[in-house]
């Protein structure tokens, strides 16, 4: 928890105690529902907590906005997102339902009341989301083909609309097809060696109306 406040020291006693009840609420919940690996959960502040807020370090949420958090597993990036921003709307998908269980025991636990979470594929959600946001869950390729028309074209940030993926190493060969994709280093943000090689990846999209004719 003194990670978070050491970059993020404007936090509410509201969001201070929410975050505080994130390390025994997943530790309870991992116990039964193995969503995050065993030596993860003893650095989950630093390595999904902290990793996740990286992405509000490189874009701050405008109040009712709308993120669509594709592949949320336990609920990262999107929970301590919900948090940090609580008059922002958070939808949370995942293609694996018991990790959805958890998603939305935690946020009922923490009465977060800006967070809808479904067992869905990203491919099949209806609606448009100022921001999609993600943790490496797949390669960007393919990405890109479930959340492509799913970005609204109204903007109100200073970032244009689209993809803010969590993501390390070298992407030099996956982006390639992605020239407009721009970098965000985490070790130029957080000071702690696991961000060495972390990025956030912004890819803004434009919103491409069905061709279709009714």
């Amino acid at each position: 928890m003194k990670t978070i406040l050491k970059y993020f020291p404007d936090l509410t006693d509201e969001q201070i105690e929410q975050f505080s009840k994130l390390g025994e609420l997943y530790a309870e919940w991992n116990a039964q529902i193995n969503v995050i690996s065993r030596k993860d959960i003893d650095e989950l502040y630093l390595r999904h907590v902290l990793h996740s807020l990286g992405i509000a370090k490189v874009q701050a949420f405008e109040p009712n906005s709308s993120i669509l958090d594709v592949g949320t597993g336990g609920g990262f990036p999107g929970i301590p997102l919900a948090i940090l921003y609580p008059e922002v709307n958070f939808y949370l998908v995942d293609s694996i339902g018991k990790k959805i269980k958890v998603v939305n025991e935690v946020a009922n636990a923490l009465g977060l009341t800006n967070v809808k979470a479904e067992h869905i594929r990203a491919e099949k959600v209806k609606g448009e989301f100022d921001f999609v946001v993600s943790r490496a869950v797949t390669r960007m390729d393919d990405f890109m083909k479930w959340v492509k028309t799913k970005v609204a074209k109204k903007q109100k940030h200073h970032l244009k609309n689209g993809i803010l993926y969590l993501k390390g190493g070298d992407l030099t060969e996956e982006l390639q097809n992605f020239p407009k994709a721009e970098l965000f280093d985490l070790t130029n943000i957080f000071d702690e060696d696991f961000f060495e090689t972390k990025k956030v990846v912004h890819i803004p999209l434009k919103f491409k109306p069905s061709k279709s004719k009714k």
